[in-house]
């Protein structure tokens, strides 16, 4: 059955608990969710936890996961151009870093 959200597309460049879990409820209502994570490090929820971290799968369920390097302009561009489609952007990055 589809979700109450299915049909919107939700672009997220948030890290550890407050963006992800935003995105994660979106997801969970039928949203399309694109994380956008940075080359070579990913979200630190990857990692956290000890031994076998349990604390991703459930973070990025029902999302999609892309690598961009928005210090560079050309992952800023793919950036622009994937918000031009998208209904909803969630970050939670310090004030002014966007």
């Amino acid at each position: 059955m589809p979700g109450p959200l299915e049909g919107l597309r939700v672009i997220e460049l948030g890290q550890l608990i407050a963006g992800p879990f935003c995105g994660q409820m979106l997801g969970d209502l039928g949203a399309e969710v694109i994380k956008v994570e940075a080359p070579g490090q990913g979200d630190a929820m990857r990692d956290w936890g000890q031994g076998k971290p349990v604390w991703w799968p459930v973070i990025a369920r029902n999302k999609k996961c892309i690598t961009l390097d928005l210090r560079r302009d050309t992952g800023q561009g793919i950036l622009a151009d994937l918000v031009a489609e998208a209904d909803i952007l969630i970050e939670n990055f310090r004030p002014g870093t966007l």
